[in-house]
């Protein structure tokens, strides 16, 4: 009988200059996402989920703090419990080592070598959806794969210039792997999810020929392609985020239940940070319409199609409509906020106005004092 243990490669280098100023002082892994979630939470969950409690974690060491701030000590995630192994490293580290001719992957397999579990996982941290690891880990089996990537199809909306397009005949095998940008424009994409389970052994030996020829990071999508393995097709909610509109948009889908639900309520649960503390107060002057909050809110005003974090403060007479709010901010009396992300902390001072449009919405900087309007369009 196979065993399904796993352990899990959780790759967070992706950041992109088009979500700045949101990650100016934080990594794309610790985005807010529908209030009281962060983006990493998708596949850090997906993981535990999966009955997984080694993992090997790569980050980018400039914004390592926003990382380990939300993470803590893996508490809710059960990564602190007796027989869980959890390891850190940098992105930058393994870099500077290529470029320098050291062994860049000995970490790497130092971790795989003292999980000791037959099967590996790799997921990387843009892709917000729910994905059940044991589904593709079965699919590896029945299909006798050495690596088994996983991949949706989307339309164009849903992918970024760097994303990996699989080739796939009518078996769902990969023939090879395209960057979205140097292909041709179609309507549908078979976007790679940068998720991958592998044999433990035969990885090993493919990172350690790797090593030795100097071979790209990212292997991934090219031993897929180079061994023509079949692919899982991920048919669940699944959203990109890549620059601020999509995460404008993903943020807002949530609003929509159908969405929300097959994301944030399947049978996998959506793990995150547990904060303790009081509920969201609503004053009798106060009218919510179609919005997500978080808790520790006192709303006294209007707040319509919009998401808003922790103790946000909208006050009596100010309005809310078709945006995101994140943790701490403070909306004084007679303000108005549309279409637009306000980052945390952000002060939006008595009857400022701030609007963009659903194209382009308005985004505000960490811990800013609006005394003036601020208007797009």
């Amino acid at each position: 009988m196979k065993t399904n243990k796993m352990a899990a490669i959780f790759s967070n280098q992706h950041e992109y200059n088009e979500l700045r100023p949101l990650t100016d002082e934080r990594s794309l892994s610790t985005l807010y996402f529908a209030g009281k979630y962060r983006i990493m939470d998708f596949a850090l969950s997906s993981i535990v989920n999966a009955g997984i409690n080694n993992v090997y974690t790569l980050i980018n060491q400039e914004k390592v703090r926003s990382y380990l701030d939300h993470l803590g000590g893996g508490k809710e995630w059960g990564l602190d419990t007796i027989g869980s192994y959890e390891y850190l490293d940098f992105y930058q580290k393994l870099m500077q080592n290529q470029a320098s001719g050291d062994d860049y992957f000995d970490d790497l397999l130092n971790f795989l070598k003292t999980a000791k579990t037959p099967y590996t996982v790799y997921i990387e941290n843009k892709m917000v959806g729910n994905f059940d690891l044991q589904s593709v880990l079965h699919y590896h089996q029945e299909n006798d794969n050495k690596i088994t990537a996983v991949f949706k199809r989307v339309s164009k909306e849903n992918i970024a210039p760097d994303d990996q397009m699989f080739i796939l005949d009518e078996d769902n095998t990969i023939m090879s792997c395209q960057q979205v940008i140097d292909a041709q424009s179609q309507d549908n994409y078979n976007l790679g999810l940068n998720i991958y389970v592998a044999d433990t052994k035969w990885l090993i030996s493919e990172l350690q020929k790797a090593q030795r020829s100097g071979a790209s990071i990212d292997i991934g999508q090219r031993l897929a392609a180079k061994y023509r393995t079949s692919a899982y097709e991920y048919t669940g909610y699944l959203h990109n985020i890549h620059d601020i509109h999509s995460y404008y948009k993903a943020n807002m889908e949530m609003l929509d239940k159908k969405k929300r639900d097959s994301l944030l309520f399947g049978n996998q649960k959506i793990i995150t940070r547990i904060r303790n503390e009081v509920g969201t107060y609503f004053a009798t002057s106060s009218e919510v319409k179609n919005s997500m909050l978080a808790t520790g809110c006192r709303i006294k005003g209007t707040v319509e199609n919009s998401i808003v974090s922790r103790r946000v403060e909208v006050s009596d007479k100010s309005k809310v409509k078709n945006s995101i709010v994140m943790a701490n901010c403070k909306l004084e009396k007679g303000s108005q906020v549309e279409y637009a992300i306000l980052d945390k902390n952000v002060v939006v001072k008595k009857d400022v106005v701030v609007k963009g449009t659903p194209q382009d919405p308005v985004v505000v900087k960490k811990g800013a004092v609006l005394t003036k309007n601020l208007i797009n369009g």
